[in-house]
């Protein structure tokens, strides 16, 4: 019987075929060339997740050479026509000229009881191994996935969002295109609020607003680093660099304007403007900083403050190829040029892009 169905495959005669193997698996349903065919119809039909299934079962199952040597080339079939029908997607995605800007896919953080779950078909989505795929999916913060062309970054998170795995896309312009003030100093409290800043052009001028327009609130620490003299394990003294502390920084997101308002605390002119802090003059910049910020806290206690900016950061340092294409606008003196300030303007980005997006 075995034989007639292998000869209904060869002049693929697909019924035939599957009326004849639908009684072997009920009498053999154990035998590996009954299951090898009834793989092959699964195929043949466009089931091709349980075809691999059965094709990897017989390869742990079997000892036959013939039927695995088979059962291999069926997974290779399936994944070359996988991987045809992804580029075929991939360039209809892309095929509007607008879609063809630089974006990024980034992960949302997921619980590590649900990683389980969402391991595999992240691995599958992917085509990557499921042991790197738990690793990747991020349990913290956000993580900044993948870099290409935007239309390609929807077409993946679209696959990923429709298996549960939380995801979103943007593209790097709209990051780009956002206005960065460097605030001085707040010189009024009211009717509204009004800064001297330095604007992305490196402009000093001021800018009111009012309280309302703030949306959202970034804060974030960015490591001071020196170079030091050590000893190294042979007794030989050498210079390193490391962080011997943070400047502390706080974004004010006025998505109206498409603009931020950026404070950081080494920048802050406690003595000028506004009374913020009595006796600025005396305290350290700690406690200067600690009470400017509870005073903005005052002022927006309903907005969201996103202060993951941390784990955000490690996870993206060594992203060069986004990193370069995002200014950062942090106007620190530093010996040496470091990722973590446009890692700090790519997260805040995010979350006024992300925001801007889900109003």
């Amino acid at each position: 019987m075995l034989e007639e169905v292998i000869a209904a495959f060869e002049r693929k005669d697909y019924q035939t075929a599957v009326t004849l193997i639908k009684p072997l698996l009920k009498q053999s349903p154990e035998d590996p060339g009954v299951q090898f065919y009834f793989a092959r119809l699964q195929e043949v039909y466009g089931k091709r997740q349980e075809a691999e299934k059965i094709y990897r079962q017989l390869l742990k199952v079997t000892i036959n050479n013939k039927i695995i040597s088979q059962a291999r080339q069926g997974i290779q079939r399936i994944k070359d026509f996988e991987q045809t029908e992804r580029q075929k997607a991939i360039a209809q995605a892309i095929a509007e000229p607008s879609n063809h800007e630089p974006g990024i896919l980034v992960l949302e953080p997921i619980n590590n009881q649900l990683k389980t779950v969402a391991a595999p078909k992240f691995a599958q989505i992917m085509q990557i191994d499921t042991y790197s795929a738990r690793l990747m999916l991020p349990s913290r913060s956000w993580r900044v996935y993948r870099t290409g062309k935007i239309g390609e970054m929807q077409f993946y998170g679209k696959q990923l969002q429709q298996a549960g795995i939380p995801c979103f896309w943007l593209k790097i312009s709209q990051i780009q295109q956002i206005q960065v003030h460097q605030v001085q100093y707040f010189s009024e409290s009211s009717p509204n609020p009004k800064v001297v800043c330095v604007s992305s052009e490196n402009q000093l001028g001021s800018l009111s607003f009012d309280w309302s327009e703030v949306t959202a609130k970034v804060v974030g620490l960015l490591p001071i680093f020196e170079q030091v003299v050590d000893i190294n394990i042979r007794g030989k003294l050498e210079r390193k660099t490391q962080t011997q502390d943070y400047y502390q920084f706080c974004d004010l997101h006025l998505p109206a304007r498409r603009s931020i308002l950026r404070i950081y605390d080494n920048g802050y002119e406690f003595q000028k403007g506004l009374e913020i802090t009595p006796q600025a003059t005396q305290n350290t910049i700690r406690i200067n900083w600690n009470s400017l910020m509870s005073w903005v806290e005052q002022k927006i206690p309903q907005v969201k403050t996103s202060s993951d900016f941390q784990p955000f950061g490690e996870t993206v340092l060594d992203q060069t190829e986004v990193l370069n294409q995002i200014p950062s606008h942090i106007q620190l003196f530093r010996r040496e040029n470091t990722n973590w300030d446009a890692a700090f303007q790519l997260y805040s980005g995010i979350v006024f892009v992300k925001n801007c997006s889900s109003n």
